[in-house]
């Protein structure tokens, strides 16, 4: 097949929209499809680059200064661009991501040219607003006006996918008037698997030798990481530890003062950005993973430290209870609550054998999300779609 895919973020960006689409691209492409990815550019020029047998073309766009690593392409200059590589690529199926301006550009011209095509979400405005600093009222105004457009969008789409069950939902409720199909972002489980190594990385981050609480993510407003940070010290009163905060994002300088309001400095590292090719032995020397996210509509970094065989203490939020198997794979904790987190975290810690069984649960769960499987089920989808139109001719 020759498939397009179009996204409004995409690898190096750092959220789970960008990584999925990443990681389907190339997946797809090992399988033999051609693959095409429409993205934003890394420049105001239109660009067109070869990246293992996966060919990006690059949206002319500019920083979007209220949300770091994420960038704008201008409406008009942005569908010129992408009607010039439809009709140039001639895709057998289109994959739009988002219903910002490449993926309803994306739609506009697949419907023009009875091309078939299908969506994934990804979306959820609680992870956008809050960079605007509105008055509660005309904050929630916002994101009511953001889902009116989503559906205006993803209501043309035959075919609808979504990462969760949760997710799916939540579509529904905000007026998606169809079915929506819970379908995995998925997890490449040869790249994340207890065998790998970070040993190294002890050395090149400083981190001392003790028990290790991981995060991985976007350091933003609502991944919610104070809450971390204000239960590590109930924690610290039981266990020495060592708290790693990988990522990057607008809400680093706000935590790192809250690590100097608590005296932490000496059990909290910041690595920053986690290059890719040592992300996987990161999660292999931690003891535990720990996300307190509300706006998670799977929370891809979970899955990978569930293939690490790590044991998960998350927020009881949106679409992590989906992962996180109360007593089984790990805890749930009440969102906001400091001191409970710190609780499940210490019953973890404190005993061996519950970490490993938590563990090893987490790599049976994560099984059903393997990129394999996935992908074989976003091959049928295209299949049924493109049947589909060929029948309407």
């Amino acid at each position: 097949m020759k498939i397009l895919l179009a996204t409004d973020t995409y690898y190096p960006s750092t959220n789970g929209a960008a990584y999925f689409t990443h990681g389907l691209a190339h997946s797809l492409s090992s399988l033999r499809h051609e693959v095409f990815v429409i993205i934003p550019s890394q420049t105001i020029k239109n660009t067109v680059i070869s990246a293992d047998s996966v060919i990006l073309y690059g949206v002319r766009s500019l920083p979007l200064p209220l949300y770091p690593g994420f960038r704008f392409s201008l409406p008009l200059l942005a569908r010129k661009y992408i009607h010039k590589v439809i009709q140039k690529v001639k895709p057998d199926i289109i994959h739009i991501q988002n219903h910002f301006i490449i993926g309803k550009g994306a739609l506009r011209f697949a419907q023009e040219h009875r091309i078939p095509i299908i969506g994934t979400n990804h979306f959820m405005p609680e992870n956008l607003v809050h960079y605007l600093h509105l008055p509660h009222f005309l904050e929630e105004k916002l994101k009511q006006l953001l889902w009116h457009q989503f559906v205006e969008v993803y209501s043309q789409l035959r075919i609808v996918t979504a990462p969760t069950r949760t997710a799916a939902e939540l579509m529904q409720r905000h007026g998606l008037a169809k079915e929506v199909i819970p379908l995995s972002c998925g997890i490449d489980l040869q790249r994340f698997n207890p065998a790998n190594n970070g040993t190294y990385l002890r050395e090149r981050y400083h981190i001392p030798d003790r028990p290790i609480i991981l995060y991985v993510g976007r350091l933003d407003k609502e991944k919610k990481i104070e809450v971390i940070l204000r239960g590590l010290p109930f924690i610290l009163e039981r266990i020495d530890v060592q708290l790693i905060l990988a990522g990057i994002g607008a809400f680093r300088n706000h935590l790192e003062r809250i690590v100097h309001k608590l005296g932490l400095h000496e059990y909290v590292t910041f690595t920053g950005f986690v290059p890719d090719e040592d992300l996987p032995n990161l999660y292999t020397f931690a003891d535990i993973f720990v996300s307190a996210g509300i706006a998670e509509l799977q929370s891809i970094a979970t899955m990978e430290a569930m293939a690490s065989a790590l044991p998960v203490v998350a927020v009881n939020a949106v679409a992590l209870p989906e992962l996180v198997h109360d007593g089984e794979n790990g805890f749930l904790f009440p969102d906001g609550d400091s001191q409970v987190f710190a609780e499940k975290v210490i019953c973890i810690l404190a005993d061996g054998r519950l970490k490993c069984e938590m563990g090893q649960k987490s790599l049976s769960l994560i099984q059903a999300h393997d990129m394999n499987r996935v992908v074989k089920q976003f091959e049928l989808l295209y299949s049924s779609a493109i049947e589909h139109a060929s029948s309407q001719v």
